[in-house]
């Protein structure tokens, strides 16, 4: 089923409970824009709501996952937007928003949520990865910070997602250099899970989002829960948070399936629920 975002730069379809986004850029290794940026989060707040995507896929056209920020637009060489904010605060307070309401949310969303590189990831693009719970690369893409070669700080989350995924020391060089990433690297450093062939990767990907689509969707949305305090919260905080996860997850039509499954010795028909 095809889901419209009101642009051609964004595709998308829900099937067997994947709700798989594609970036439709393939000119400009699929660089985020001013048509695009706004159906992402458009797309993002849907699917929170959604309780039919059961997994959610974000990947590029092409041989390119993002770009990132379209340079040629950079520096003050593309068209102010209509009503848009003037003095430094309002444009701070503007970026932050629009931030929050693209990885942001991606990194909210209750579902399991996928990365499909099937090439670069870069700057901005490299944070929409970043926000994903889980990434599968092709042998051939690379990522790349990216900022400091543009002469930038960095924004959409990257310095958060990634310092939390691979530490402070890693990031900094990653952000200091603006090297590329090569996708086995990325899988030794653990900012990717799975690196495959290049011709490999769709169907893939699609075999392991149909299996976490497949899963059990209030226990996977409860498990994003308790990981997510894991980061920021004590032991006693975290201890409390599973607890009330564990307890919700016990009254859900899947447990008991599960329970039946285990006794009958077959494989758990989960309905999300």
């Amino acid at each position: 089923m095809q889901l419209d975002t009101g642009t051609d730069e964004l595709l998308a379809t829900l099937e067997e409970g994947v709700a798989t986004l594609t970036l439709n850029r393939p000119d400009s290794r699929n660089a985020l824009s001013d048509q695009l940026s706004p159906a992402l989060r458009r797309m993002f707040a849907r699917l929170a709501e959604l309780p039919e995507a059961r997994c959610v896929v974000v990947t590029g056209t092409g041989n390119a996952f993002c770009a990132g920020g379209d340079i040629k637009g950079m520096g003050g060489r593309s068209p102010r937007r209509e009503g848009a904010p003037t003095t430094p605060d309002e444009i701070v307070a503007d970026l932050t928003e629009r931030q929050r309401a693209l990885t942001g949310a991606l990194y909210a969303l209750p579902q399991p949520t996928l990365a499909v590189l099937p090439g670069p990831a870069a700057g901005a693009g490299f944070s929409i990865a970043l926000a994903c719970d889980l990434r599968i690369a092709a042998e051939s893409a690379f990522v790349t910070t990216g900022f400091r070669n543009v002469g930038l700080s960095g924004d959409y989350g990257a310095s958060f997602f990634l310092t939390h995924l691979i530490g402070p020391a890693k990031t900094r060089e990653l952000f200091f250099s603006g090297d590329r990433v090569s996708a086995s690297e990325c899988l030794g450093l653990g900012i990717v899970n799975r690196v495959v062939p290049d011709g490999e990767l769709r169907e893939a990907a699609l075999s392991w989002a149909r299996e976490l689509a497949s899963g059990p969707t209030v226990a996977f949305r409860l498990m994003k829960q308790n990981l997510d305090r894991a980061l920021r919260e004590d032991l006693d905080t975290c201890l409390a948070g599973e607890a009330r996860g564990i307890v919700a997850s016990a009254a859900t039509d899947d447990h008991g399936e599960a329970v039946r499954a285990f006794i009958e010795k077959r494989k758990p028909d989960f309905q999300g629920r």
